[in-house]
């Protein structure tokens, strides 16, 4: 059925710019599209409000509660979910192999992943993601059930069976057996999805896990799989000193260098972290029109540096934002653009106080409460080439219902934005939308 919503909504423009709008009409169809936006001042504003209330199709928000997009996670690996805020004070490598790949490795049991996978999605759309890019496991059963898991819940998601094969870096007890084992794997699991869910809502995505744990063959026809589907790609680049540094030294290039060589880096990749890239590396990702998903909260323990977010934002790369669960703590995109402008502010004011004031840090580094909003939203939306991330006519009604904090009203919209941003709890999100369908519901005093 149709509805009308009565809501005052921000929504991201441009990295830079941001709207909001008091009490306009929403309009969406059965299908679950915005088909028009009605605001106050227009001349049928009064006539659309008489009709949907005839029609039974308008919902008003509550006074003290607003419209905000669906938020968009770019990078989560739904596996590490149990491990969440674990061993965060080990060096990568160690992370990996003494938690990380023990804990996937049990995915091989159903019993052991079904729960796991339903108590994230519910939490993330209580949190307000709408949209997810997941990591699954090497086991393609259990990647199949957090596709039929996401699809119950109504979050939409684009989900990879991992590839990794390579001996010298995976364990012997979870990795594929041959790079044919890893492309037949990739393969079935592309095809079931896309004979299982032909509405687009859930998708499959080609998932070498990063460049060391796979071979040089299972790559090649990684890429050739990439080029001929035309589907999204999800990897890591150069997320680490003992990442980027393992691939220079295995292949006297950089990641960038080699995911292009590879056919892995185009306009429908998803490349996470990135905080080791050259000047070079980002020319070649602008090029290839490739996004990056940026993991403020994993790159403050696992990342051995800061994204130029606001430099990659100028030269008009593609970013959106990720939480990396289990690298980052939370599945929460509030805590992740906090801490996107958090460490942007500490790029540029550097960090060694025994350096003189005009040699620390790098200048023009901070990011804005703007940039980041339009990162977990439209930047998001683009980088998946999907018609969401803002409340615009002809977009997926994607939306989170949130409660402002008291003495909301008298700030400017700007700073209303800023304050639904940063004193947030997730207990003010009170309703979340996906493609016009209710998922998620915390209590019924949203609405009048």
């Amino acid at each position: 059925m149709p509805i009308t919503l009565k809501a005052s909504y921000f929504s991201a423009n441009s990295p830079n710019s941001s709207s909001f709008h008091e009490d306009s009409l929403i309009e969406i169809s059965d299908n679950g599209q915005i088909t028009n936006i009605i605001h106050q001042t227009a001349s049928e504003y009064s006539e659309r409000l008489s009709a949907a209330r005839q029609h039974d199709h308008l919902i008003t928000l509550a006074p003290g509660h607003f419209l905000l997009p669906g938020f968009i996670d770019l990078h989560n690996h739904a596996p590490q979910w149990p491990q969440a805020g674990i061993a965060l004070d080990r060096p990568l490598a160690d992370w990996l192999n003494h938690y990380t790949f023990p804990l996937e490795a049990r995915y091989a049991d159903l019993d052991f992943a079904t729960p796991v996978y339903q108590d994230l999605v519910t939490e993330m759309l209580a949190n307000g993601t709408t949209t997810a890019l997941y990591f699954g496991t090497i086991h393609n059963s259990a990647n199949l059930r957090l596709a039929e898991i996401c699809s119950q819940a109504g979050q939409r998601a684009f989900i990879g069976s991992v590839a990794m094969d390579n001996p010298d870096q995976t364990p012997d007890y979870y990795r594929d057996a041959s790079p044919e084992e890893a492309i037949n794997k990739t393969q079935t699991f592309v095809q079931a999805i896309q004979d299982t869910y032909r509405n687009g809502f859930i998708q499959p995505v080609i998932t070498p896990r990063f460049i060391p744990s796979c071979t040089t063959e299972t790559l090649q026809q990684l890429g050739q799989l990439a080029q001929s589907q035309h589907i999204t790609v999800q990897t890591h680049c150069s997320e680490s000193d003992w990442e980027h540094d393992y691939v220079r030294e295995r292949y006297g290039h950089t990641d960038s260098e080699m995911l292009q060589s590879f056919g892995l880096l185009n306009q429908h990749s998803v490349l996470a972290h990135a905080t080791q890239l050259t000047t070079t590396d980002q020319s070649i990702i602008k090029t290839e029109q490739a996004a990056i998903a940026h993991c403020p909260i994993s790159n403050a323990y696992f990342g051995n540096g800061i994204l130029p977010a606001h430099e990659l934002l100028n030269q008009g790369i593609k970013i959106g934002l990720g939480s990396d669960i289990a690298g980052g703590y939370t599945p929460s995109l509030y805590a992740n653009l906090q801490q996107a402008v958090t460490a942007s502010q500490i790029r540029q004011d550097g960090v060694d106080a025994t350096i003189a004031v005009d040699q620390r840090g790098v200048a023009n580094s901070r990011i804005s409460a703007k940039q980041a909003f339009y990162m977990a939203t439209v930047g998001g939306a683009t980088s998946l080439g999907i018609q969401a991330g803002a409340i615009e006519s002809g977009l997926l009604a994607d939306f989170q219902i949130v409660q402002a904090p008291p003495r909301f009203a008298s700030l400017t919209p700007d700073e209303q934005l800023e304050q639904l941003l940063f004193r947030h709890t997730k207990h003010q999100i009170k309703a979340v939308y996906v493609q016009g369908k209710l998922v998620h519901e915390k209590e019924h005093n949203w609405y009048e």
